[in-house]
């Protein structure tokens, strides 16, 4: 026995065998002593035998992990590309980095004049792009404050915050983009900087009457209550400035030899900002995706995760950690509950199965019974708005405001209303607490912008309802909407506006008083009303609202993404205070890694909804004829077509090429198969890290398993 643990141990250990495994495949000899059979890890390859090749990627696996050391020293070598790798992205102890250290300097003396000096220049030149993100990080947009937010309240509100400057520097930059290829052009030919033509209507297939296009209220005499209604509205003064789409009627301009065509810029812009978006939460999106695509769902490791490496060591508030002791704690408690959930519904008998399965469908007939009444809602609110809206500025000023303000005030609460009745009815669908919570902000996301589309759609209706002739050679009503675009521009600026004004007023009025009754009013009832919570999906949810609307408002009101900039700036700081002084943190945990691809999801959803819209305006509603960059082609889209009538014979036959089915077919294939290629790469990246941890299980059990020999064979003797 003795001899056999020696032998055992000997196998164990580090330095023994680093090229070889202990693992069994089908040319593999059992072992002769009789107490290795007894091992777990081998028990468990007997036990996937048949697994043949399964058991020859695990091997192969295996010895590479095994010999990892070894392979690294020997990439070190005179000109290897490895030895310039940093010592700290290498999967090594500290004594074999110190090894692997002195060895890369033994080398240098080996090296050619070339190969020294381009080590040299590749680590100064690592040295220098390091030093300039320690300098950059000094100038970072709000890095104090949100550095202190983690300090008191951990990753996940810190992960909020973080979102919210994202988004920020997201509209800044867009807003660059607008107003370099759109504003400050047309502003340099209206002013007559520069040299240009406005873009001519082809009267013979138009009709003069589309082409009228008169401003009403910014003539004669003004009160000085008009000029709010139209800052809050976008009407009068500011419905023919640079904010709408109705001020840009430039065709061309000339600098100097080159040409520049504003619509065709107009629409690639539109088409650029929506596209770099995209890339931008692609790319920020992907460490969570990878996060979540090796993510396990082994409930004991859950638990290990949560006892071991769940603690947040950001935090330094007292208070803070106390709530983060809590909120493991929920963690634990939720698991739990879920662990209990599962061995319930694995009992169910098959009556209760149709119970519960007909009670999920009837209150999700419910839900549906919701919504409908909320997009029915906004319809009407929008109907009955847009026949209403007044432009005698004689009229009173609060009714032409809450006329105005209609169909805002209806979304508002809808998005108010409906979360509070789809978090009381999943209650009694019987879902374990974090489904609960996916399908609830699922539900959220859905009203929040649905309702969007449906205000969108109303206002659509009322645009291309014609009831005659006149109206039916426009393409729209040409009467209600002489320039439609700059209408929606301007229902897509009052949702901004009242949505930044709800902000506010929830954080002045509603949390500053609760939070002055529950600390300075001792009525019990103040008291277990208790602080407002900061919830972190449904504020993500409100910025993810509001950032749909710039998208989508971006085309009709293209100084929109400064609004929003604006906004969000102000709004950081509001939510700042709301968090330190009104405020509490929510019990409900949030980790930063799941909460940042919970939230670019979110905002992806958002964005592919706003791409529906605008492609829809683009290709299928006619542009009007009185105002903006489009009025000498059919629809905005047909700008592409027309540009392309000038480019040469060569480049038209490629374009036509390009937009045929002859090459849409093959290269949907080809992105198809890439697609499946990556699919496949993952899943097979996802078997490797489950062999890995199953090796590791392994491991720990082989040891468990020889302790445990070993201290029977010490109690024998």
């Amino acid at each position: 026995m003795g001899e056999q643990l020696q032998g055992a141990a000997r196998r164990d250990s580090p330095g023994w065998g680093s090229n070889e495994v202990f693992l069994l495949d089908s040319q593999y000899v059992a072992p002769t002593v009789a107490f290795l059979q007894e091992l777990p890890s081998y028990q468990s390859m007997l036990r996937r035998r048949t697994s043949v090749g399964g058991l020859r990627d695990y091997r192969s696996l295996a010895r590479t992990a095994s010999g990892e050391t070894s392979s690294l020293l020997e990439r070190v070598g005179p000109g290897s590309p490895g030895s310039a790798q940093p010592l700290r992205e290498y999967a090594l102890t500290i004594a074999e980095k110190r090894r692997l250290r002195e060895i890369q300097v033994a080398n240098i003396r080996y090296l050619s004049g070339w190969h020294q000096w381009r080590q040299i220049s590749s680590k100064s030149w690592k040295k220098i792009v390091e030093d300039t993100r320690e300098l950059s990080s000094y100038f970072e947009l709000w890095g104090h404050d949100i550095r202190s937010i983690e300090g008191k309240f951990g990753t996940g509100i810190q992960s909020y915050f973080s979102f919210l400057r994202f988004l920020v520097i997201l509209n800044v930059v867009i807003f660059l983009l607008v107003f370099t290829f759109i504003t400050l052009p047309s502003a340099f030919y209206k002013h007559g900087t520069v040299n240009g033509s406005y873009v001519q209507l082809p009267l013979k297939s138009i009709e003069h009457h589309c082409t009228v296009y008169v401003v009403s209220g910014t003539k004669g005499l003004i009160y000085f209550y008009s000029y709010v209604i139209d800052l809050l509205t976008g009407t009068g003064f500011l419905e023919m400035t640079s904010l709408f789409y109705g001020y840009y009627t430039v065709d061309t301009i000339y600098f100097g030899f080159l040409k520049y065509h504003v619509p065709l810029a107009y629409l690639l812009t539109t088409l650029g900002y929506l596209s770099l978006s995209f890339l931008w939460i692609v790319k920020r999106s992907v460490d969570g995706f990878k996060q979540s695509l090796v993510r396990n769902d082994d409930q004991f490791q859950s638990y290990c995760n949560k006892i071991f490496a769940g603690w947040d060591f950001c935090i330094t508030d007292v208070n803070a950690a106390r709530l983060k002791h809590s909120s493991l704690h929920y963690e634990l408690k939720t698991d739990l509950e879920e662990e209990r959930l599962r061995q319930k519904v694995a009992e169910r008998t098959t009556r209760e199965k149709i119970r519960i399965y007909c009670l999920r469908i009837f209150l999700n007939c419910v839900v549906l019974a919701v919504l409908s009444a909320c997009f029915y809602s906004i319809y009407r609110a929008t109907v009955y708005s847009q026949e209403n809206i007044s432009n005698d500025h004689k009229q009173r000023f609060d009714d032409n405001l809450i006329v105005q303000y209609l169909p805002s005030m209806v979304i508002t609460m809808a998005n108010f209303i409906a979360p509070l009745i789809f978090s009381v009815l999943i209650k009694f669908e019987d879902y374990s607490p974090a489904f609960e919570i996916r399908l609830t902000l699922m539900r959220c996301v859905f009203v929040r912008l649905a309702n969007i589309g449906v205000l969108l759609f109303s206002l659509w209706t009322r645009i291309r309802s014609c009831t005659n002739a006149k109206c039916m050679a426009c393409g729209y009503n040409y009467q209600l909407y002489p320039c439609w675009e700059s209408r929606v521009g301007q229902e897509m600026y009052k949702l901004m506006i009242f949505d930044f004004i709800i902000i506010f007023a929830i954080t002045v009025f509603i949390d500053f008083p609760r939070k002055l009754m529950v600390t300075y009013c001792s009525y019990k009832a103040f008291r277990w009303c208790g602080l407002q919570e900061f919830a972190i999906p449904d504020n993500v949810l409100e910025i993810v609202y509001g950032q749909t609307i710039c998208w989508i408002g971006t085309f009709y009101c293209p100084l929109l993404p400064a609004i929003a900039a604006v906004k969000y700036f102000v709004v950081f700081y509001i939510k700042k205070i709301s968090l330190m002084h009104t405020c509490k943190p929510s019990t409900r945990p949030f980790r930063a890694s799941s909460s940042n691809f919970f939230f670019l999801v979110v905002l992806l959803i958002g964005l592919i909804l706003a791409f529906i819209p605008l492609g829809l305006s683009m290709t299928h509603i006619p542009s009007s004829k009185a105002c903006g960059p489009f009025v000498n082609v059919n629809r905005s889209w047909d700008v592409i077509e027309h540009t392309a009538h000038h480019f040469p014979p060569v480049l038209q036959k490629v374009l036509n090429g390009i937009v045929s089915e002859a090459f849409a077919v093959p290269f949907f294939m080809v992105v198809c198969l890439i697609m499946f290629y990556f699919i496949a790469l993952a899943g097979a990246h996802k078997r490797v890290v489950n062999q890995l941890r199953e090796q590791l299980v392994m491991e720990s059990r082989d040891k468990l398993f020889l302790i445990r020999k070993l201290t029977e064979a010490q109690r024998l003797s």
